[in-house]
């Protein structure tokens, strides 16, 4: 099937599964996708982590998850369970289930509040594209511990949610809150809020992705270095549309694969187009657009391309229950 066509019958088909399931007693919870308007990475520190300082933002693109006690006829009741559905033109990952970070962040917050019970199954609908840059892993497992916590009893604002989370990777824990928000220390520390934009957007990605490693491996090869002016202008924005696009890992990954800027160069010279910048280590490029319409021509003009392109914008969602 080319890029870009859909299977009718096999959409169809997926609609009625999602119709009935959700009809199964489930929680439902939306988990966002972000685009880092800014990116400071730094030294390598002795730990093997980098300094970063970064602006996150949450995006109106969301997955959606799914969590359940097992059925009592369910042959595994000891561990959780992860099933991802691929949706439309986005192929969820074929991972096992003890790979998945959504499985991680149950059995870790089950550790954190002593030993709860694990028989939990998880199934995440994928909207946000893999190996992007735009977070869908991170989102995933802060919806699943918002979704496990409210099987076990928990507050929705109970502090070992967020520990948890800080102990999974930097950004789950910003998934807890969306919107828009300034970190530093290795891009887990937050350190204030910024106004949200609603800013239309167009995101566009090759196949394929880069390794994260990899992108740091070559950045430590050459480290672009942060100007003072721009790093003291992210420190004080207070208002995510005041922020300059920045990306310091950007060439790493630009230079492990050319394509991404060509379309990064293609992006920035198309009408409505404000600005461009690949998302963290990519493989996902965002260009900020003057209005919905500029993104949508933007969007159609890269899937003739061949490319996978999404019309979005920026907003203040978190990952959030929505039913149950």
């Amino acid at each position: 099937m080319e890029q870009g066509t859909t299977d009718i019958t096999a959409d169809a088909v997926a609609l009625q599964e999602r119709d009935e399931f959700r009809a199964q007693g489930w929680l439902k919870i939306v988990s966002p996708a972000k685009v880092n308007l800014h990116l400071a990475i730094g030294q390598r520190r002795a730990d093997g982590y980098h300094e970063a300082a970064t602006i996150m933002h949450a995006l109106n693109l969301h997955d959606v998850v799914y969590v359940r006690r097992k059925l009592p006829d369910d042959p595994d009741q000891s561990s959780p369970s992860v099933r991802m559905v691929s949706c439309g033109d986005v192929v969820a990952p074929d991972l096992p289930s003890c790979d998945n970070i959504a499985f991680k962040a149950v059995r870790r917050l089950s550790q954190r509040i002593g030993g709860a019970d694990e028989g939990i199954e998880i199934r995440i609908e994928k909207n946000i594209p893999a190996q992007g840059g735009l977070g869908g892993g991170s989102s995933n497992a802060a919806a699943a511990l918002l979704g496990v916590a409210q099987l076990w009893g928990l507050a929705p604002d109970d502090p070992t949610i967020e520990e948890t989370a800080r102990e999974l990777g930097s950004d789950v824990a910003f998934f807890l809150h969306g919107g828009c928000s300034y970190y530093e220390g290795t891009g887990e520390v937050f350190v204030h809020e910024l106004v949200p934009s609603k800013q239309a957007l167009a995101l566009v990605k090759p196949d394929g992705g880069v390794s994260t490693g990899e992108a740091y491996r070559t950045f430590d090869s050459n480290p672009p270095a942060v100007p003072a002016a721009i790093a003291e202008a992210a420190r004080t924005a207070r208002n995510a549309c005041d922020v300059r696009l920045f990306n310091n890992l950007a060439p790493a990954s630009e230079t492990l694969m050319p394509e991404l800027a060509n379309v990064r160069e293609w992006l920035i010279e198309q009408p409505g187009v404000v600005d461009a910048l690949l998302c963290g280590s990519g493989a996902t490029t965002f260009a900020l657009c003057e209005d919905f319409g500029c993104a949508c021509q933007v969007v159609a003009a890269a899937r003739k391309l061949g490319y996978w392109a999404r019309t979005t914008s920026l907003g203040s969602l978190r990952a959030m229950l929505i039913s149950t």
